[in-house]
């Protein structure tokens, strides 16, 4: 079945999931779609730096069905603002290129006092693509994440690796957690649209890739 899309989660605030967006986006030549954008008090957002990262076309951009001020999750920065997220609403867009989906912050997040972010990935039913780090500490962060992924029975295409990458970390996850590292990509000062070009280069094709049921975790002696 081909792939329509794919949702990028990642296993904590500022792990790089937009970074992953964009290169992704650019390899894929995809559509970009983050629903939920907060901290607009204090940044741009996301979408106009993966529209410029990835030198997207206004026509390849779905633009957040909430843009909220407080850089907080998009729960507690509704609540400021007195807006009422409503879930109903959160529908794949119709687009002809891949859709690439950037969650806000990682799973656990509250979108309502009711729904998380996992939730609205469930809802959405794309596969995941989970941004990790290689370094200390990954190997609770992620397995905790594909774990949750697993429970709601939701397909995990595969783990990115972002600022580098630690053979023996990326082997114990894609043991235990029975998934693949689909590419990492090293570390960075600048973030301009050439090196994103490149990073590109770096990711398998859209329609070489596959996922069926969701990671079932293997405790087995390695």
């Amino acid at each position: 079945m081909p792939i329509k899309g794919v949702f990028i989660t990642g296993t904590d605030t500022g792990v790089g999931k937009t970074l992953i967006s964009a290169v992704l986006t650019k390899a894929w030549q995809g559509c970009y779609w983050k629903p939920l954008q907060t901290g607009l008090a204090e940044e741009q957002g996301d979408t106009a730096t993966v529209q410029h990262l990835a030198e997207l076309s206004p026509d390849r951009i779905i633009p957040p069905y909430y843009a909220l001020k407080a850089p907080l999750s998009p729960l507690m920065a509704a609540q400021k603002e007195n807006v009422t997220i409503n879930i109903e609403q959160f529908t794949l867009p119709d687009v002809k290129s891949p859709l690439i989906i950037e969650g806000a912050g990682g799973l656990m997040v509250p979108i309502t006092p009711d729904f998380l972010m996992i939730d609205l990935i469930a809802q959405l039913k794309l596969p995941v693509v989970l941004v990790a780090r290689p370094h200390l500490g990954t190997l609770n962060h992620t397995l905790l994440s594909i774990d949750a992924l697993s429970r709601r029975n939701i397909a995990v295409l595969g783990f990115v690796f972002n600022e580098g990458d630690n053979p023996e970390n990326r082997h114990v996850i894609e043991h235990i957690g029975k998934t693949s590292c689909l590419f990492h990509l090293p570390s960075y000062n600048t973030l301009e649209p050439a090196l994103i070009s490149e990073l590109a280069h770096l990711v398998p094709p859209l329609d070489r890739l596959s996922y069926g049921r969701s990671a079932e975790f293997s405790l087995q002696s390695f």
